[in-house]
């Protein structure tokens, strides 16, 4: 049984002097039977990982599940009241928000309508009769969120982050990644995709034989598709994927594919250039455009639009696609009760209006003043941490601090709202409702071409347990939903405030400068501020954390990705290095107080531990080792923390420990 020493923590701190504070730590999940200073993270959450259970329908289950959780029940009672409410002014906000739930609740009218409510684009789909056809209905499909073919976006230019430019890229498959189509390790979950493909042909009419044929034609046109499409890894590399051409010369490199048709077909036949980011994937598919039969383009098509609404489909369609996509894929046997899935498409496709009400009932402004304090201590800790790094020259310090210092920050929820005053909700037709919303935000995207970017945009819902870093913006953003316990307490001491929800706010701000973010400039322009040097520098830097990463099993014999997982691996240890700088500069010199038995220092470590606290399905655990930029959340704990010297004084970490990292292994970078 491991006891912490009691030496270590009397000479680091003093006993605790605010009584109405709690230390922010769960005590009763440290695990002594575990050793720190050898595994952390089992040690900060052991008692807990031996009895936590994952619900049944789900895949994972960790802090962030009980953020949400504790998010969907506050959402659900603004949900039902809408739903109910017969007062709600027609075409207002709450009306809709309380149609659209009613509607996705309501599954007997789901039953009955069948398939019925996209009948009329499997109608168009089976009058292609020409080419000029194919993408006039190719268009049609993309305008309410099917995702066949190609992929085409308006998104701000990389390189001119103030203007918003089309985007055109890889796109059209029903696995999770290119690499699934291939490589003999994804056998097991392609057998199963392609059992799923022909069950849903079954149950549109098809006889055994048929849907077979079918089941053949759509995976040898994805397999082609997946064949010259970039892997996770590859897509990190920014520079390979911004080849800016005019509209004629893009017609011309790609004459098989009918552009003008396409672009006429959404209600674009103005654009006058775009941005081909993967242009070795539209090669392939110029090749291979004419050699598919028109009647096997017809048949791919048919099954990705059923596909794309099966969850909102009768029972028969959404129980395959739960099928495939949540059991084979995740390991998730149950589904969720019908009002969380309602309540999650609410919240994806009337966010901010389902959001405006749930932080006026459930956010205090409090919060919002309170993070926004630790927002500040981590730019300060930021801006002295850049200056200090030994690896940079002056010119590149005073380049990223001029970057620090032009990042916006957005907290809690929008200073403007959304208008969903052309979004039409009814509240009898579920699946009608998704088609509308998707053609609403397909619309409003069109819309952005042309004019300048709007920065004020949000990426997230209010009540969404996450936050994100812009580059081409320069932005970050907070929702309300993340400013919760465990992340952030309100009534905790200082310590576990830093270590999560400061590290968290830090992580964001290394974005900024991680692999990819480091390639955009304080405009938010993929632009090189970096000498020569110092780049190899940073490089030199970010390889060891490949390499640390690369060498964690995750289960069996999988490693964890260190390439793919790069940039969120810097932005941890970056955000955990700062937020631990701001929390000691918070003490303004004094000893930090004991709480719970542990040091300020210990609590800020243990606290960041816990935040990561996670169960994992094992299919869901090796899909993610193959598709998710984030590491496992054990390796999240432990990776940063081995590599901190503050980390080693607090807990005493000696060589010979399991956590230990030798000096040439170690890696500092911010």
């Amino acid at each position: 049984m491991y006891k912490l020493s009691l030496a270590v923590c009397m000479s680091l701190c003093i006993a605790a002097t605010a009584q109405n504070m709690n230390s922010g730590i769960k005590k009763e999940y440290i695990d002594d039977t575990e050793n720190p200073k050898n595994d952390f993270y089992k040690w900060a959450n052991g008692k807990w990982l031996k009895t936590a259970k994952i619900p049944e329908s789900e895949s994972r289950y960790g802090s962030f599940n009980e953020i949400s959780d504790r998010n969907e029940e506050n959402l659900k009672s603004i949900l039902f009241e809408s739903a109910a409410d017969k007062t709600a002014k027609p075409g207002s906000e709450r009306k809709k928000v309380g149609d659209f739930f009613a509607s996705a609740m309501d599954t007997m009218t789901i039953e009955k309508l069948g398939i019925s409510p996209i009948q009329p684009l499997l109608s168009s789909i089976e009058k292609i009769n020409t080419k000029k056809d194919l993408f006039n209905t190719l268009a049609q499909l993309h305008k309410v969120g099917v995702g066949v073919m190609m992929g085409m976006g308006i998104e701000s230019d990389l390189k001119n982050s103030k203007v918003h430019l089309s985007t055109w890229g890889q796109d059209g498959i029903g696995l999770p990644d290119r690499d699934y189509y291939f490589l003999n390790k994804y056998e097991k979950v392609k057998k199963g995709y392609e059992l799923y493909v022909y069950k849903i042909f079954r149950h549109i009419g098809k006889d055994s034989v048929s849907a077979s044929n079918a089941r053949d034609i759509v995976i040898r046109i994805e397999s082609s598709l997946a064949k010259s499409m970039l892997n996770r890894v590859q897509q990190r590399d920014i520079e390979s994927q911004y080849t800016k051409l005019s509209m004629v010369e893009i017609k011309k490199k790609y004459a098989n594919i009918d552009f003008n048709t396409y672009l006429a077909g959404i209600g674009l036949a103005q654009m006058s250039e775009a941005n081909m980011s993967h242009p070795v994937f539209f090669e392939k598919l110029n090749n291979i455009v004419d050699s598919i039969k028109i009647s096997e383009w017809k048949t791919y098509f048919q099954f990705h639009t059923i596909s794309s609404f099966a969850s909102a489909l009768p029972k028969k369609f959404a129980d395959e696609s739960f099928a495939f996509y949540s059991t084979a894929l995740q390991g998730v046997k149950v589904k969720k009760p019908r009002w969380k899935s309602a309540l999650q498409r609410t919240d994806r496709l009337l966010g901010e209006a389902l959001g405006k009400v749930f932080v006026e009932k459930f956010f205090p402004a409090a919060s919002k003043t309170k993070v926004n304090k630790l927002v500040d201590d981590l730019f300060l800790a930021y801006k002295e941490r850049i200056m200090s790094r030994t690896w940079m020259s002056d010119s590149t310090k005073l380049a990223g601090v001029n970057k620090l210092s032009k990042i916006t920050r957005k907290m809690a929820y929008p200073d403007k709202w959304k208008d969903y005053s052309k979004l039409n909700i009814n509240r009898s037709t579920y699946l009608q409702n998704i088609i509308n919303a998707n053609k609403f935000y397909f619309d409003e995207m069109l819309g952005y071409y042309g004019q300048p970017v709007d920065k004020t945009k949000w990426g997230m819902t209010p009540p969404t347990v996450n936050a994100y870093y812009n580059p081409s913006s320069n932005e970050i953003a907070f929702p309300a939903g993340i400013m919760q316990i465990p992340f952030f307490d309100g009534s905790a001491d200082d310590a576990a405030n830093y270590g999560m929800i400061g590290a968290v706010i830090g992580h964001e701000l290394t974005h900024g400068f991680d692999d990819q973010g480091s390639q955009f400039d304080a405009d938010g322009n993929f632009n090189n501020w970096w000498k020569e040097k110092d780049k190899e520098n940073f490089l030199s830097k970010t390889k060891l954390i490949i390499d640390q990463f690369n060498a964690y099993v995750a289960i069996d014999t999988l490693h964890v990705n260190g390439e793919l997982t790069q940039g969120e691996n810097i932005a941890d240890l970056g955000g955990l290095t700062m937020a631990y700088y701001a929390y000691k500069k918070s003490l303004n010199g004094k000893p930090s107080p004991i709480m719970d038995g542990f040091s300020g220092e210990q609590r800020f470590f243990i606290a960041w531990a816990q935040g990561w606290k996670s169960l994992l399905r094992d299919e869901a655990l090796k899909q993610r080792l193959a598709t998710d930029p984030h590491s496992p959340g054990q390796f999240r704990a432990n990776g940063p923390l081995s590599n901190m010297k503050e980390f080693y004084e607090a807990f005493n970490v000696k060589p010979g420990d399991a956590m230990y990292r030798n000096d040439a292994q170690r890696v500092e970078i911010w």
